[in-house]
């Protein structure tokens, strides 16, 4: 424990300060670092944004600061490193209205250089929409991301919504947006409200049989008893371009979908736009038993590129849920594919195998019931984001630790709630996501120019 401070100048630069240190296996500990170390590390540079500041940082595997962007508004949320070396953000506006108190709001796509000077900035942010979480630079030099649209209650309704589930008297279904920066503007879109389905109000639009329809969402499905109005809760967005299809995790849902984006604007908003495969949690659309639930809440899914073990296979970090799975682990989930198509078994499921990644010894487990995310990285090994205690670490195939970073830089801030609107304890050091990137990462030419 700190000695007692003897002034209240120092209690407050102490309050303050952006570093600290001490013990980072728990939500109570205060962040110190480098933890571990070992030479069967990957080697690279890992970059990850605190939640509470606004500094994107870029580590080397001492743990020491190689790169640093500063920037104007906190994370909202993730962040990722191009080629090119620019950095392509969500930023927090804190606006006020619906989304104020949303979990994950963010509003802004941005992209910086090396340097930190802007090279464009795009606002989704307003009263019937919001970005939020996630974005996924594209080859073409294009950007989706996740955002939220407004639904009012007669909307809701019409759509056969139960009048039940409306506590807060709207709904919002998440929506793809693929947005140009070079035009500057939206080039493509992909709703969830165009592929539902109900059978609540044979009256209503959508009805139909739910569980002979796996392809659609059901819009009475609720993760809450009586609904919220983030009633999917997206929080991840992957892009695979050999498949041209896009991934997308939901939290709420404790699902992964798969959908076409090879398809118009136009043809997405019918059938060529429903789920090409959905895996977590067949209960959702009337298939399998509770037992049958894989996904937990999941975080950061994506597939594994070319070139890594496990190429092809969806790499997630499932978080648990709170009396149900109160503990977080990092599955490898592998579709069966059937003519290039995702394939289902004789129960009308999505078939899919699943193998646990970490932890392989339940003294291992731990739990970090929001945020986090993984990587699977070219040795073989993967990085693993526990983000509710600020630590990255990496595991070989074995499941042992070989490198361990606790976020060390943060900000205490006075309109900084200390719990978040569904209960959980918010701590200044809280990372999203973290990504490593190889020495010789494109990206990184101007860094190695200067070493």
């Amino acid at each position: 424990m700190p000695r007692r401070l003897p002034t209240l100048a120092l209690v407050v630069s102490f309050l303050l300060a952006v570093s600290g240190s001490a013990s980072a296996q728990g939500q109570g500990a205060r962040p110190e670092g480098l933890v571990t170390k070992e030479q069967t590390a990957s080697a690279g540079y890992t970059l990850y944004s605190p939640l509470e500041m606004e500094r994107t940082y870029l580590v080397d595997l001492d743990g020491k600061v190689a790169h640093t962007w500063r920037h104007d508004t906190q994370p909202g949320l993730n962040q990722y490193l191009l080629e090119d070396g620019t950095l392509v953000r969500a930023g927090r506006l804190k606006l006020k209205g619906p989304f104020e108190d949303a979990k994950g709001q963010g509003g802004r796509v941005e992209a910086l250089d090396w340097d930190g000077n802007l090279l464009w900035r795009f606002d989704y942010a307003s009263d019937q929409v919001m970005q939020h979480h996630d974005v996924e630079p594209l080859p073409n030099g294009n950007v989706l991301f996740l955002a939220w649209e407004r639904k009012r209650a007669a909307e809701a309704l019409a759509a056969g919504r139960d009048p039940k589930l409306l506590r807060e008297g709207e709904v919002w279904p998440d929506t793809v947006i693929e947005y140009d920066p070079r035009a500057q503007q939206i080039v493509w879109t992909w709703s969830v409200w165009d592929h539902l389905i109900q059978d609540h109000d044979p009256t209503k639009a959508n009805y139909g049989d739910v569980a002979a329809h796996p392809e659609k969402i059901d819009v009475n499905y609720a993760a809450v008893g009586d609904g919220e109005a983030d009633w999917n809760h997206a929080n991840s967005i992957d892009y695979n371009p050999a498949l041209d299809q896009i991934m997308i995790s939901l939290r709420s849902h404790s699902e992964v979908w798969i959908i076409d984006h090879g398809v118009s604007t136009a043809d997405a908003r019918g059938p060529a736009g429903d789920l090409l495969f959905r895996t977590g949690n067949p209960a959702n659309y009337r298939k399998g038993k509770v037992a049958d639930r894989e996904l937990f809440a999941q975080h950061d899914a994506q597939w594994i590129t070319d070139g890594l073990a496990g190429a092809g296979s969806i790499l997630v970090f499932n978080n648990g849920v709170a009396k149900q799975r109160q503990y977080s682990t990092v599955d490898e989930i592998t579709p069966l594919l059937e003519n290039g198509r995702y394939a289902k078994d004789d129960n009308g499921v999505f078939a899919a195998s699943t193998k646990r990644v970490y932890p392989n010894d339940r003294k291992d487990r731990d739990f970090a019931a929001i945020i986090s995310g993984t990587q699977r990285l070219p040795n073989g090994n993967t990085l693993i984001t526990y983000g509710t205690f600020g630590r990255i670490f990496e595991v070989d195939p074995d499941g042992r630790v070989v490198w361990d970073y606790v976020n060390p830089h943060f900000t205490v801030r006075k309109d900084t709630p200390t719990t978040n609107t569904i209960g959980f304890e918010i701590k200044p050091w809280w990372i999203f996501q973290a990504e490593r990137h190889t020495p010789d990462y494109p990206g990184l030419a101007r860094l190695n120019e200067t070493r």
